[in-house]
């Protein structure tokens, strides 16, 4: 199978208007992997409940299998409501003790694990502390060389406590974060390095030959640090009509072509870009053409 593996939440995002959007940070990524041409799967839980059923019917609509999307009897399915202030920001109030904190390790799960190329998670996906993702990840670091575990910080209400923060990153051999996580972490925890790529070490706690740390600063571009180097790739400007989704996306767009082996400069680029283009359309999950987005990073071949 060898997939892109986003594991954790999948929702729906319910907007003021009553709008619904299926989302899910781990989704958002997942569905961008492979709309880029990579094979990709979600790894959640859904009640069995018709919003359930629907957010079935919603990922396959969108491209994804729904294999690895479990029902849960006991457990509505997730949901978060969106606001947006005036600059199309998103904030969110999350439901908690729903379907996908209750997610089971089985041997489904191992078989996946066994044969991904990357996994990746954010914050969200350690609040119950859940048995599952550990051992996906345990699972993936055994069997792939070289591994690729992606912690997207996203910090999302109060599910970031110190050892949730720990948990995900120390796991991680890329650990991405935005500029609002990073200044909201100097602010929770003044006795971590102030420098972002200190505190994501600090963090991670992981040998510098295999750790990428990534910084996206929204229109101002993104930082990139590995052992090898250190970058700052400017923004693109974009006629911004939602951003909800666009940090998945860039995460996704960087992953994508790391996979492939291009250098983290052109990976870091084209994510820009890529980003700016989800940025133009609304919702996490439009139709992006990639074959647009490298014309227009790179120029025509």
């Amino acid at each position: 199978m060898n997939s892109i593996v986003g594991i954790g939440e999948l929702l729906w995002d319910v907007y003021p208007d009553g709008r619904k959007v299926a989302g899910g940070a781990p989704f958002n990524f997942a569905f961008h992997c492979h709309q880029l041409g990579h094979p990709a799967v979600i790894v959640s839980r859904v009640g069995d409940d018709d919003l359930g059923r629907e957010l079935r019917e919603e990922v396959r609509r969108l491209g994804l299998s729904d294999e690895f999307i479990q029902t849960d009897h006991d457990h509505p399915t997730g949901t978060v409501r969106v606001s947006l202030d005036a600059n199309r920001v998103p904030t969110y109030t999350i439901a908690e003790d729903v379907a996908w904190d209750h997610i089971a390790w089985n041997d489904q799960l191992r078989q996946l694990a066994r044969h991904s190329r990357a996994v990746c998670y954010g914050t969200l996906a350690w609040r119950s502390h859940f048995e599952p993702l550990d051992r996906l990840i345990t699972e993936h670091r055994q069997v792939t060389r070289p591994p690729c575990v992606v912690f997207d910080v996203n910090l999302r209400q109060h599910y970031y406590e110190e050892d949730i923060l720990d948990a995900g990153a120390g796991r991680c051999t890329i650990l991405k974060m935005s500029e609002e996580d990073y200044l909201e972490l100097v602010a929770r925890y003044p006795t971590r390095p102030t420098d972002p790529f200190g505190m994501a070490r600090s963090l991670a706690d992981q040998p510098e030959e295999d750790f990428i740390v990534i910084l996206s600063m929204g229109a101002r571009g993104c930082v990139v640090e590995s052992a090898a180097a250190r970058f700052t790739e400017p923004g693109i400007p974009a006629r911004v009509v939602d951003t909800v989704g666009a940090g998945d996306a860039f995460t996704a767009a960087m992953v994508c072509l790391h996979l492939e082996g291009r250098p983290l400069r052109e990976c870091a680029r084209f994510a820009n870009y890529y980003a700016a283009q989800v940025c133009e359309h609304q919702g996490a999950t439009p139709r992006i053409d990639r074959a647009g987005v490298e014309r227009a990073a790179f120029g025509s071949p």
